[in-house]
């Protein structure tokens, strides 16, 4: 079936303030390396104003992942919400001047500021997450483009959004829109921390056939199904989606559809510099060559070498030229 876009996601939408420390200051302000935790305003101002010289630029995991898809030449949407305030500005500059369709508008009452995430990068390349979510949780049904979905091959949703009763509603209602136009519907777990508490809605979501591809890493995937081995999480959720991707860091990626599991290695990458946003482009790699309708194996490979390019320098946006190395 024709689509007038290759993928519409909906998810958080966050600025993200990327900044460089040592492991003494993660130790000073109480923070796991490699963590995500979720901030309120008034912490989220306070780490900011310890944090070193930052970067500003728009991010949020589905929103990273249509940036990298219009980078590789994919027609790319966005739904996501932000307020009328000086960072909702940047996020939909940022969105729109790569190519992105975006046009949510913006939560007029001003009772939350438009979400930021506080990465703090160390020197061996991990990233410690801190993320205020403020106007992205009030995305709701009213705000969603039921043209844009019903338009588009595949529904991308950030499980991010799912825990918070508004943004959860505005996903169900995409899912009806998606199911009743006949297209897929992708779903990634997000991160470890947006297990607990979720781990039953997400399982019922899995059981009801409420998705077509689900997108985990190793450590997401045994959460959900609470199995101690990659393995065994894998045989409980294979034969409950048609298409699973598993990401393994530096191992690689599998995914498993229609009985058949094809597994890629990492592309290969000079020097790591920062791991944010790798999972982020890895999905748009496979998406956009999904949406192409290309086999398994070629989504891996387009995945693995998006998630290469983002890691080989500071941000979760694209700076090579995709559309040559990816080649949808």
């Amino acid at each position: 079936m024709d689509s007038q876009y290759d993928i519409v996601a909906i998810g958080d939408a966050i600025v993200d303030v990327i900044a460089t420390c040592d492991d003494a200051f993660l130790a000073e302000h109480d923070l796991p390396k490699g963590s995500m935790q979720l901030l309120d305003t008034d912490a989220a101002d306070r780490l900011y104003a310890a944090m070193g010289t930052a970067q500003e630029t728009s991010g949020g995991s589905a929103a990273n992942s249509m940036a990298g898809i219009a980078a590789m030449g994919g027609r790319a949407a966005f739904i996501g919400q932000v307020a009328d305030d000086q960072l909702g500005t940047i996020f939909r500059h940022d969105m729109t001047a790569l190519g992105v369709d975006y046009d949510t508008p913006p939560l007029a009452n001003g009772s939350k500021p438009t979400g930021r995430c506080l990465i703090l990068v160390t020197p061996d390349a991990h990233r410690t997450m801190n993320t205020c979510p403020g106007a992205s949780h009030e995305l709701t049904p009213d705000a969603l483009d039921s043209d844009k979905i019903a338009n588009s091959a595949i529904l991308f949703l950030e499980g991010y959004l799912w825990g918070p009763e508004k943004p959860r509603a505005a996903m169900l209602k995409a899912i009806e829109t998606a199911h009743a136009a006949n297209r897929e519907i992708a779903f990634t777990l997000s991160e470890s921390v947006c297990m607990p508490g979720r781990r039953e809605t997400f399982s019922q979501m899995i059981r009801d056939r409420g998705i077509d591809l689900l997108f985990a890493n190793e450590l997401e995937l045994m959460q959900l199904t609470g199995d101690q081995s990659l393995g065994q999480a894998i045989a409980s959720v294979a034969d409950k989606v048609p298409c699973l991707v598993v990401t393994r860091g530096e191992h690689g990626a599998i995914a498993f559809a229609d009985g058949e599991g094809v597994e890629v290695p990492a592309a290969p990458v000079e020097r790591v510099v920062d791991t944010t946003g790798a999972g982020d482009l890895f999905a748009a790699g496979f998406l956009a060559a999904r949406a192409r309708r290309h086999d398994l194996a070629r989504c891996l490979h387009t995945g693995a070498t998006a998630a290469a390019e983002i890691i080989s320098h500071f941000g979760a946006r694209p700076e090579a030229d995709l559309k040559a190395l990816v080649r949808l």
